[in-house]
């Protein structure tokens, strides 16, 4: 059955457009590609010596599980060149999904709805220009709705 799910992409390192553009590209399949955000430049979040990021939002279809999808994504950015550091370190690329359907689950490995989107305007501004209408599942509050409650003054489009 296939299901409808919002991915949000991030990358520091490198050739940052170039990079958004290579894991797009190896998403396909079994990952059906829908409306994609606009490029954003973001200050570092968590971990912040390190050179800024380059974010976007897309919304997606695939027939895979939760697990699954996970596991692809970890493959994706593997192809695409990541190399594992620190936790909230610099990445040549981050693949984190955000909503699977209206799904709530929390595993071992995997929580969905992400549990920190609703604090991160990073992900809430390219969200936003995909799905300002959708409902967090836990939280009751439209994306549009969240966005207002985070500072997103150091959220810039790319240009």
């Amino acid at each position: 059955m296939v299901k409808t799910i919002y991915l949000a992409l991030g990358t520091n390192l490198g050739d940052r457009l170039a990079n958004l553009h290579a894991a797009i590209d190896l998403l396909s399949p079994p990952i059906v590609l829908g409306p994609r955000s606009k490029i954003y430049e973001t200050a570092p979040w968590g971990y912040t010596d390190q050179p800024a990021f380059l974010n976007m939002a897309v919304k997606c279809e695939t027939d895979l599980e939760p697990e699954s999808l996970l596991k692809r994504l970890k493959q994706i950015e593997v192809q695409a060149g990541r190399v594992k550091t620190f936790r909230w370190g610099p990445r040549l690329i981050d693949i984190d999904i955000l909503f699977y359907d209206d799904l709530v689950l929390e595993s071992e490995s995997l929580t969905i709805p992400h549990p920190h989107l609703h604090k991160r305007a990073f992900v809430l501004v390219p969200l936003a220009d995909i799905a300002p209408d959708f409902v967090h599942p836990i939280l009751d509050k439209t994306v549009a709705q969240l966005l207002t409650k985070c500072d997103a003054s150091g959220v810039k489009p790319y240009e």
